[in-house]
């Protein structure tokens, strides 16, 4: 019984070894897939964003100069004094 014993532990191994390299050899390619369309629409996206037309920046009206007065004075003043360090 215990030469019946001894056996069963390279068997369980075998077993092991071939469940392992099963699960190991799977076809891993459908994840890709998917990640790799998600990153070309990622792509496509930021290549949309930065693009912008020429025209686009000249053909903005330009803000009447009491609008721009308003707005800069509505802004806070910062001390123009540089910092110091001590060291």
């Amino acid at each position: 019984m215990a030469a019946l014993a001894w056996l069963l532990i390279p068997l369980f191994a075998v077993v092991g070894a071939a469940i392992w390299g099963s699960w190991a050899s799977r076809d891993k390619t459908t994840g890709d897939v998917a990640e790799l369309a998600g990153y070309a629409r990622f792509r496509d996206a930021m290549e949309r964003s930065h693009a912008t037309p020429a025209h686009s920046a000249s053909a903005a009206p330009a803000p009447s100069p009491a609008v721009a007065s308003a707005s800069a004075s509505a802004l806070p003043e910062r001390d123009a004094s540089p910092a110091t360090t001590t060291g």
